[in-house]
């Protein structure tokens, strides 16, 4: 039942916030998720922020929170690399910020497609892309000796005005020149999920997972073991909901009217 969920695992862009903009009846609704016991963790596939970032983004919207509230793309692929490439030299395709934020997680990382000993690619969502960026991606995975990553399989990211390309139509468009994909970190892999519900004391009965999207935030619930939501206010529409393979538990226009379904 809706009533019973205390942990609800929040997709961000197109589910809470378009842009900069807070989505109506996100601020009542988590305060008073915290009152009554409950807990929010914000877990996104957006890589250009970090954590730090976002505090001090839902601070200035008046959202309280901590390091305890987010996790995100950026720190799940530290986590993968850690495990999988610890030590070695990864060339990114990122944001300015998304690299800052690996190399002070201790990962090892370049821009320059002529250093020697690069072993892995590592793309994100990029507002600063450009042709050279993508033409010297091209020339690393021209080998096949080197890894493919990528933080996350978003097709776009909302905006105020609409919609840009993410990460996805990224990988989809070198995937036209290398004939390669990667292995896609962010959800709808598990690991952001299972990682809320360790640092946290609810069961998986009664956490929700919150998105925009059916192959990322509800797909990421269904390969965990979660229920899951569906809000109205991003990609997915009911229509493709209902044809999905693994349709959300809930379907909700907004935010807003999720709190005001699990205030019955």
């Amino acid at each position: 039942m809706l009533r019973d969920k205390k942990l609800f695992l929040l997709d961000i862009d197109g589910t809470v916030c378009k842009g900069e903009q807070l989505i109506g009846g996100t601020r009542e609704f988590l305060a008073d998720l915290k009152d009554s016991g409950g807990q929010f963790v914000f877990i996104t596939n957006n890589a250009t922020k970090s954590i730090s970032d976002y505090i001090k983004s839902f601070q200035k919207l008046g959202i309280p929170s901590d390091y305890s509230n987010f996790i995100t793309a950026s720190y799940a692929t530290v986590q993968y690399l850690k495990q999988h490439h610890s030590g070695e030299l990864i060339y990114v395709l990122g944001t300015r910020s998304f690299l800052r934020e690996l190399k002070r997680s201790g990962i090892r990382v370049t821009t320059d497609w002529e250093d020697e000993g690069i072993t892995c690619v590592l793309v994100s969502y990029d507002n600063q892309l450009t042709y050279e960026k993508l033409a010297d991606t091209c020339r690393i995975l021209m080998n096949p000796k080197v890894d493919y990553l990528a933080t996350n399989p978003d097709f776009v990211c909302p905006v105020e005005f609409g919609y840009v390309p993410d990460c996805g139509s990224i990988c989809e468009m070198l995937e036209h020149a290398v004939k390669r994909m990667p292995y896609f970190i962010g959800k709808p892999e598990t690991a952001m999920v299972e990682f809320a519900l360790r640092q946290n004391r609810f069961t998986r009965e009664e956490t929700l997972v919150v998105g925009d999207r059916l192959y990322t935030d509800i797909l990421c619930g269904h390969n965990a073991g979660v229920e899951t939501a569906l809000v109205l206010t991003g990609e997915a529409t009911a229509e493709e909901a209902e044809e999905a393979e693994f349709p959300p538990d809930y379907i909700f226009p907004s935010i807003a009217e999720l709190y005001r379904k699990w205030k019955e």
